[in-house]
């Protein structure tokens, strides 16, 4: 009885999936549907779907307080979900990975998936095609297991072909390749091999949101009353000047979260966002326009909601544009939303736990703490769980696709499809496959200048990052550092500024960069692209006098990100920035 209601708080009844369903509240012109149920997935933590459209679930019976010493004797695993017959509901069940003691998320990688299962994280693989791994090696360890809601979560692709990743206080200690590293709560990233880990930003608090907009920009949500965070710069930046400062900044305009139910328990920020998990955007096309690359979606099983986060441009970073209030809100007592995502065929799917207990800690007066650094409740339940799926009624239907590496030219196709899962997908298999030949069709997409009715053209920018895991901007191949550079050039921001984070760090892309008057550029977060990129270029009057002439802009000055990044390159450009100083 955290909140002293009187009375306490009861036991609810578990709800069937149809009568818990007609206690949910969306927007009119959408419809929620079934996709699994108990008891066919139970605890459902955590999903994403492979290359040909078939959803992986893991599901964590063993979370919050089994944690066991033989990881090998869990009894946690990784499902694959098949609708076989079209009619909306899974009716085929794989187990890929049993035997896990609690996994919290996984990424596609080369040909398996990495899986977050602290203290390690594993690469498991089917090498036989029979859907059940048969490779399972350990890649990094060191994730701390203190508490098991605040060890490693979120995996996801990064368009800069890196797998990135969020943490809460059990935080990270250990060595990854020749790096010792030791740090907490926050947002980091790997190698797809996992012999390189970076830690790019501090967070706040437990943080378990992640997610990213189709022109890359990176977003967090942490728990304790601070449901959406904007990651700017990262850390190997700051420390270049020594700025003690963190890459994420707060930006949510709101306290109070909206549930429709009064019977709450929240062990803090009563009425507002303890449990903020997600912070996936509407990423695809079958949404009405005002959701595309605007709206994401922050779970809040504390509340049975997930909020609408809605985003607009503040110089080089984004704040929230007042309150979105909810896509979804359930006053079932046991809803538990703890995912939601754009799936292949433009819905938003929904991952609900479906718990009556979701609460992690403190432990209440009475209770005793477990293993999981969680609170012991008979309670707690580890029979049930569901998914769903909401759409828009009007939407058209959309095409299945089933990618392959053996298929180049269908790869490159998805690359221009109007759903990033798609297109990162197909970003992700020709990087995998190292195959060149695709190079001369990335360049006709980069050099395609249309904006989508979103404002932006997100295949040139997953094309110039396919070229760049390919190899192809490391200053051997002149054709494609031609088409990067004239990039700098493309009508759309997110391109512009790609191009930058693209090109090799030589003479020949300062004097680029200074032709293309980035530093200039109408958009902020172009300029404070070239900022970073000025940080590791040669050392350069030009470049120097070109922050020089940025820093005496009060609209740049003015500006959090920008005036951070002119101070780190300023410092690393202090010859060329000092002459312009003492030339004004």
């Amino acid at each position: 009885n955290y909140e002293h209601r009187n009375p306490p708080p009861q036991l609810q009844e578990p709800l069937t999936p149809q009568q818990s369903m007609l206690l949910s509240q969306f927007p009119p012109g959408f419809k929620m549907e079934l996709f699994a149920a108990e008891p066919d997935i139970i605890n459902p933590i955590y999903m994403n779907w492979d290359e040909r459209g078939r959803l992986w679930v893991i599901e964590t019976v063993d979370y919050p307080n089994t944690v066991r010493e033989d990881k090998s004797q869990g009894d946690d695993r990784i499902k694959i979900l098949e609708d076989t017959d079209g009619d909306g509901r899974a009716d085929k069940s794989t187990i890929f990975a049993d035997k896990l003691n609690i996994p919290t998320s996984f990424a596609f990688a080369n040909g398996g998936i990495i899986v977050a299962q602290a203290p390690y994280f594993l690469y498991l693989k089917d090498t036989n095609g029979d859907d059940k791994a048969d490779v399972k090696d350990t890649l990094i360890t060191g994730w701390g297991t203190f508490d098991t809601h605040a060890g490693p979560s979120n995996l996801r692709y990064g368009l800069d072909n890196h797998i990135w990743g969020t943490v809460g206080y059990s935080g990270f200690q250990g060595t990854v390749g020749k790096d010792t590293l030791h740090f907490g709560q926050g947002l980091y990233r790997l190698t797809t091999n996992g012999k390189q880990l970076e830690y790019l930003s501090p967070t706040s608090n437990n943080t378990w949101g992640l997610g990213f907009t189709e022109d890359f920009d990176v977003f967090i949500s942490t728990a304790n009353n601070n449901h959406s965070g904007f990651f700017g710069m990262a850390k190997r930046y700051l420390d270049k000047a020594g700025i003690n400062e963190p890459g994420v900044e707060k930006i949510d305009a709101h306290y109070a979260m909206h549930a429709v139910t009064k019977h709450l328990r929240q062990v803090d920020v009563q009425g507002g966002f303890t449990a903020a998990a997600g912070h996936s955007f509407y990423t695809a096309r079958s949404f009405p326009p005002e959701y595309w690359n605007k709206v994401a979606f922050v779970c809040e099983p504390t509340g049975r909601v997930i909020h609408k986060q809605v985003i607009t441009s503040d110089g080089a970073g984004f704040k929230e544009k007042g309150d979105g209030w909810n896509f979804l809100a359930s006053a079932d007592e046991w809803f538990g939303p703890v995912q939601a995502e754009v799936g292949p065929d433009g819905a938003l799917w929904v991952l609900d736990w479906y718990d009556f207990i979701i609460q992690h800690n403190p432990i209440p007066e009475g209770f005793q703490n477990g293993a999981g650094n969680a609170y012991v409740n008979p309670w707690r339940d580890t029979s049930r769980g569901r998914i769903y799926r909401i759409s828009y009624e009007d939407a058209p239907k959309t095409p299945a696709l089933q990618l392959s590496k053996n298929d180049p030219q269908a790869l490159v196709k998805a690359l221009s499809n109007d759903n990033m899962f798609w297109r990162t997908t197909a970003q992700r298999l020709l990087v995998e496959s190292g195959n060149k030949a695709v190079l001369p069709e990335l360049y006709k997409l980069v050099r395609n200048e249309q904006l989508d009715g979103a404002g932006i053209n997100a295949p040139a920018i997953h094309a110039l990052w396919t070229m760049h895991g390919l190899g192809a901007l490391d200053g051997s191949n002149k054709e494609a550092l031609e088409v990067a550079v004239k990039a700098l050039h493309h009508p759309a921001a997110g391109v512009r500024r790609a191009a930058i984070q693209v090109l090799p760090p030589t003479q020949a892309t300062a004097a680029a960069l200074l032709a293309a008057k980035v530093d200039k550029d109408p958009d902020l977060r172009v300029r404070l692209a070239f900022t970073l990129a000025a940080t590791e270029l040669p050392a350069s009057k030009a470049v120097g006098q070109a922050l020089f002439d940025m820093a005496e802009q009060k609209e740049n000055a003015a500006d959090k990100w920008l005036k951070q990044g002119l101070t780190i390159a300023a410092d690393m450009q202090q010859e060329g920035f000092m002459a312009a100083l003492k030339n004004k």
